[in-house]
């Protein structure tokens, strides 16, 4: 097996630009953020971007190569509220860069011709870009060394507790995650790094372009956010179900205050982690900081420098633990998705066998909508659908169900999971999905989670269903309206039994 893994630096010294880009993806933050502290070191002018994506994601680019993934996914947009959450985040960010006297340039378009651009517009000699576990992500990045090899690229692991050479995965990577978290609990993690407080100019606004929302030269279309506040826009969480204080407002700003909050050392929630962290609902029943560290508002270094100050006030006991735990979770499919690359999307995974599921449309819609003939499914599929975001055992459940009872192809759940998760994550996601569908790290093979102790053993009084699913009635309860050949079956041999 060929492995697209290739380390990079973590330090670059001696180096100085005249003019650099920071390219902003999956670190939208200040605080320890090494590739921002190093592109202010080493530059004389910084030209801070980020790029909101027009061109296909890298799943409907493999819907390229493979149709019926393109098929299934026809008519399923990008969750509003991740849209929304990537807004507040970039007007944070916006807001935080403006304190230092910089400027963050916003622009919608394919990425490789937006820096290309912004390369040639300002006659940059260097890109500061922070790595990403995705094999398409980084594509753009060798793309871009292609077209301009006296680039200096500079990449920083902002993303991951550790660094390669502590990993080390030239060695090759540790197939199980319980192998991994032994050899990694004996390697120190890196200290998280203060914010940075110092930048050199931009070279690309001059006042009067800046008001108007227009930038100087790259041809593409600029999205101008003049503060964090401006993003903004009570009414996507209209649903009576979710309160104001258990939604996610994007940002930096809005990351710190919520991990002060849950580490808060009066209320104590982490203390009591393990005893509710399986709960399908509640604000309070996990740390909810996934959606700030998928795009960065938030380091998982900083994360583990709070958890360890608050077992210092209050004590360390299995809970706070298995917060750690969790975040070794995370970090081995950071490390996975960088050591496996392609084949983290490909049907037959990591262990090049492929699952006995196909695609049926009717079905992969009822999931989707939540009118499957299983109700906690449902009652998931729904809150998924509205709020963006889903536990952590809901989306065990759904993706158990999707590949067993309904015999999909994983590949659409996880794609389905990329567009509408408001803590979408590339690694995380796809690597779960792979665990769960037989193809992944799991060395049990494929998870099978009965849906009727499911309910039993976390929804046992129908709480969570009445709440979601209460809208969804005894007449969806069909699994297969239709057969291959599109001719109606009878309902009552396909009515569902749970």
């Amino acid at each position: 097996m060929n492995h697209s893994y290739s380390s990079t630096p973590t330090e670059i010294t001696g180096e100085r630009h005249t003019t650099g880009i920071m390219w902003f993806t999956n670190d939208l933050r200040l605080h320890d953020n090494a590739t921002l502290r190093a592109a202010g070191q080493q530059c004389d002018q910084l030209v801070c971007v980020y790029v909101v994506q027009s061109e296909p994601s890298h799943h409907q680019q493999l819907a390229r190569q493979h149709q019926r993934i393109e098929c299934g996914l026809q008519g399923v947009g990008r969750n509003r509220l991740r849209q929304q959450f990537e807004q507040e985040s970039l007007g944070s960010l916006s807001h935080g860069l403006r304190l230092l006297g910089q400027e963050l340039l916003i622009l919608q378009g394919a990425p490789l011709e937006i820096i290309a651009q912004c390369i040639q517009q300002y006659r940059a000699t260097a890109v500061f870009s922070s790595v990403n576990a995705g094999w398409y992500e980084n594509q753009t990045l060798y793309q871009l060394k292609q077209h301009y090899p006296q680039l200096a690229l500079h990449r920083y692991h902002t993303h991951t507790l550790f660094e390669p050479a502590q990993v080390n995965l030239e060695r090759g990577f540790a197939q199980t995650f319980s192998k991994f978290r032994r050899q990694m609990e004996s390697v120190g993690t890196i200290d998280a790094k203060a914010p940075v407080s110092k930048l050199p100019p931009s070279p690309i606004f001059d006042q009067s372009a800046n008001k108007q929302g227009k930038n100087k030269g790259v041809n593409a279309n600029y999205v101008y956010i003049k503060s964090k506040e401006d993003v903004n826009s009570p009414g996507l969480y209209s649903s009576s179900l979710v309160s104001s204080e258990e939604k996610f407002t994007g940002g930096e700003y809005a990351a710190l205050d919520h991990i002060s909050a849950y580490f808060d050392t009066k209320k104590r929630l982490p203390s009591q982690y393990k005893l509710v962290r399986n709960a399908l609902d509640g604000w309070e029943h996990s740390t909810k900081l996934s959606a700030w560290l998928a795009n960065g508002c938030l380091s998982v270094r900083e994360v583990v420098k709070i958890l360890e100050e608050y077992e210092g006030i209050c004590g360390a006991n299995e809970s706070t633990y298995w917060i750690y735990f969790e975040l070794l979770w995370r970090e081995y499919f950071q490390w996975y998705a960088h050591y496996y690359g392609l084949y983290l999307y490909r049907f037959s995974g990591i262990k090049k066998k492929k699952p006995l599921t196909s695609f049926y449309p009717q079905r992969f819609q009822q999931w989707c909508e939540g009118t499957t003939p299983f109700t906690l499914v449902n009652a998931c599929m729904i809150q998924l659908k509205t709020t963006g975001y889903l536990s952590n055992r809901g989306r065990q459940i759904v993706a158990s169900c999707f590949v067993n009872e309904l015999n999909l192809d994983w590949r659409y759940g996880a794609a389905y999971f990329e567009k509408t998760l408001i803590d979408y994550d590339v690694a995380a996601n796809w690597g779960n999905w792979q665990y769960l569908a037989g193809v992944g790290a799991d060395p049990r093979g494929k998870r099978h989670f009965d849906l009727k102790k499911q309910t039993q053993q976390y929804d046992p009084d129908g709480i969570f269903q009445k709440k979601w699913a209460t809208n969804v009635t005894d007449n969806n309860l069909i699994l297969d309206a239709v057969d291959a050949a599109d001719w109606p079956l009878d309902p009552d041999s396909n009515r569902a039994s749970l």
